[in-house]
């Protein structure tokens, strides 16, 4: 059952005609401490911060449950060919199935999805929707999306909301499927929204496109490189290995690093390697447990976490790190390229989409799978089984010396190797 309703629809016209749409927020001046781990880097200013010492209040940990809502849009110039439950289909279970399973069970992504459209008052192009869409113009979109929305929804019940729009309207792209930041909160039914994700996506869609815009909504940054004139390849910051670098990628499960920004890591399985010495450790292989997962007493799926390290880190300065972790062909990564340690640098003031993470290619000279990869030359990034590599610019060595059955690596760090230029 609803909770009655807090905010009149004219209310919510009125604040909206006020609203101003950005893809930036406000600093972490009220963030709330998380990891004193002496290698986790600090919050900065920078939009999605890979720090790991704080989270902001003003994301939702993806932790136990969240509700998600989604609203269904059409428009007076188009008649939907689709139907609600045909687009709800297109996004769930995969995307709750792919959290579930990237952390380890530790967080369920429950939608709502309402069973009938609702009809924005103007045609879909005059909302002028594409990728770089003005601030008006978005504005003006979801002005009239809350207005609509605001008559049958709750939103105090709902820590994220999709606002999908019917993909066969004349007026909608597909590649215009981003998160919309607020520059103020939104204040309806006694609740503060955010961020909206507003989902233009063809049916069907991109694969996992939803999981990755929803990813922005947890905090975390664009791992693509974004070619100034349009032009030129996006993917030379991590390749396949990460979901917000691409959804397309074989190996698209989340970064160690970022499963421990998310809370889906306990402390204990994050060795921050320290001193000049060599240090040799056992690390998990970061993905879930192969096979199709368990079924919990609630009908939910339960992965197996394990209990060992699954991420090293040596702090490489002030502002970033190397980070360590062993990727397998199992959960998101069971059509990976190659397997070993895989090896990234981080930094917590880079900006989302200017390189916060770059991985590392352990293999410079060759490249690998060029018939799916989404980039070749990163495909064969990690350190393979019985290989040594150091890292450029850093002198940190790596040696991947055994691997068990079960998967586990033995892994060799060795910090002090001499930096080099």
């Amino acid at each position: 059952m609803s909770v009655p309703k807090l905010r009149s629809t004219a209310a919510v016209f009125t604040t909206m005609s006020a609203l101003a749409a950005t893809s930036i927020l406000s600093g972490p001046a009220s963030a709330e401490p998380f990891s004193t781990a002496p290698c986790a880097l600090q919050r900065t200013e920078a939009h999605h911060s890979e720090g790991v010492d704080t989270w902001s209040p003003a994301y939702s940990r993806p932790t136990g449950t969240l509700d998600a809502v989604l609203v269904f849009l059409s428009f007076p110039d188009a008649t939907p060919r689709t139907t609600p439950a045909e687009l709800t289909a297109d996004h769930f279970p995969a995307t709750s199935d792919f959290y579930a399973r990237s952390s380890y069970g530790r967080f369920t992504l429950r939608p709502h999805p309402l069973k009938h459209w609702l009809r924005m008052p103007r045609p879909s192009t005059s909302y002028a929707i594409r990728r770089d869409w003005s601030a008006g113009d978005r504005a003006a979109y979801l002005r009239d999306a809350f207005a609509l929305a605001d008559k049958e929804v709750d939103f105090s019940r709902y820590p994220v909301v999709y606002f999908v729009a019917d993909p066969d309207a004349p007026g909608v792209d597909s590649d215009a499927t981003k998160v919309v930041n607020l520059d103020a909160p939104l204040r309806v039914d006694g609740t503060d929204v955010r961020r909206v994700v507003t989902v233009f996506e063809r049916h069907p869609p991109d694969r996992l496109v939803l999981a990755h815009e929803t990813g922005h909504v947890f905090d975390l940054p664009d791992l693509y490189h974004r070619p100034v004139d349009g032009k030129g390849d996006w993917d030379t910051y991590v390749g396949d290995w990460d979901l917000m670098g691409s959804q397309f990628g074989l190996s698209p499960d989340l970064f160690g690093w970022h499963k421990w920004r998310l809370g889906w890591l306990d402390p204990r399985q994050v060795a921050c390697v320290r001193g000049a010495g060599p240090t040799r450790l056992t690390l998990e292989p970061l993905e879930a447990g192969p096979g199709a997962p368990a079924r919990g007493a609630a009908g939910a799926p339960a992965f197996g976490l394990g209990h060992g390290v699954k991420l090293a880190v040596v702090r490489t300065g002030q502002d970033s790190a190397l980070a360590f972790e062993a990727r397998g062909t199992a959960g998101a990564d069971r059509a990976s390229c190659r397997q070993g340690i895989l090896v990234y640098r981080v930094r917590g003031g880079a900006e989302s989409g200017e390189g916060p993470v770059q991985v590392v290619d352990a293999h410079p000279r060759t490249e690998a799978c060029w018939e799916n990869s989404v980039y070749p030359p990163l495909a064969d990034a990690p350190v393979a089984l019985g290989e040594r590599f150091t890292v450029p610019g850093d002198g940190v060595r790596v040696e991947a010396e055994a691997r068990t059955a079960s998967g586990t690596w033995t892994v060799k760090i060795t910090p002090g190797m001499g930096r080099k230029s």
